[in-house]
This record gives C-alpha cells, structure tokens and sequence, in this order.
C-alpha cells in the first residue's frame, strides 16, 4: 500500500513539475533561485528530450508501481501515458519535443521581456 501511495505522489510531484515548467518563468520574474531551477529544468526537459530519455520521475513512478502491483506499471513516457488517457490519443515524439521547445521559448521571451523593463 505504501507504494501506490509514494508512486500516487510522484505523479502528483511530476504533474506540479510539468506546470512550473510550463509557467515558471511568471514566479522566476521576481525570484533569481527560482528562476534559475526554472531554466535549469527547462535546460533539463530538452536534453531529456533530444536524447529521447525519459525523465527521472517517470522512471521512479514505474518503480513504485511495480513494487505496488507489477500489473498496473506501463511503458514509455509519463506524459504520452497520461496525456493519452485524457485526449484519447498517443502523441508522437516530436510532436512533444516540438511542444517543448514552445514552452521553452515562451518563458525564455517573459525572461526577456522582465529584463527590458
């Protein structure tokens, strides 16, 4: 039971990673440690994904899964896993490296944009 409970946790620290990586660069602004593990972790998300790696996390929740319940672990990336059951569909690869590099960008011109102002 411990297991589900820590492999529940990791997705639910996983999910919170994802949006900080989405959307840190609005706290990273005003803060220079969070920006800094911001653009570190966005410099993290693109390596993982040049390199088609899978991210730490994932790899600790199939773990704790398989520990818990060998039957309930899966393959592949946490994202497609989960992205999968709520739109329906599997994305392909470079549809989420594509998506990465958008959400890079995107937090690289709010940095920006505070830098000038």
């Amino acid at each position: 039971m411990i297991y589900k409970i820590l492999a529940d946790l990791t997705v639910i620290i996983h999910f919170l990673w994802i949006l900080f990586l989405i959307a840190g660069a609005w706290i990273g602004r005003k803060n220079r440690i969070i920006k800094y593990l911001h653009i570190g972790g966005l410099g993290f998300a693109f390596v993982i994904q040049c390199f088609g790696w899978y991210c730490p996390l994932t790899h600790l929740e199939v773990w704790l899964r398989a520990k818990h319940d060998p039957l309930l672990t899966y393959k592949g990336s946490f994202i497609v896993h989960y992205i999968e059951k709520i739109i329906y569909t599997e994305l392909p690869e470079w549809l989420i490296f594509l998506l990465t590099l958008v959400i890079i960008t995107i937090n690289f011109l709010i940095y920006k944009k505070c830098r000038l102002t």
